[in-house]
């Protein structure tokens, strides 16, 4: 709908965001995050086909009963769970280590430079 868009003010409009992607900090930033994003993604993504696949095709392996009632399908699952919190974990440690400083860099000189101001 016309009109419903969020008010802009003028030092945003005075941004210069293109600028600031072709920026050295911003490809370096972009590159921090990539390092870590997909070789944490792809290492996620083969655990959990892992698992896909021994659900599928070895059935025998993940019925093995531990004890009692709990089966190595049934601790691997859990596993699985476990894993997306130590991943989300790890990433909130990298990105306030590794990222945000340098993105609150960029904003910082954005701002500076949208009030004229040369760093």
């Amino acid at each position: 709908m016309m009109g419903d868009e969020a008010p802009t003010s003028v030092a945003e409009k005075d941004v210069d965001f293109v600028g600031i992607q072709h920026s050295d900090r911003f490809q370096n930033l972009k590159k921090r995050h990539r390092s870590f994003v997909f070789p944490v993604l792809a290492l996620a993504l083969l655990w959990y086909f892992a698992y896909v696949l021994l659900a599928g095709y070895a059935p025998e392996f993940m019925s093995t009963p531990v004890f009692g009632s709990i089966n190595v399908g049934l601790l691997i699952g859990l596993a699985q769970v476990l894993t997306t919190f130590v991943v989300t974990m790890l990433y909130v440690w990298y990105a306030g280590k590794k990222l945000d400083p340098v993105a609150e860099e960029i904003r910082e000189d954005a701002a500076r430079a949208t009030a004229g101001e040369v760093r």
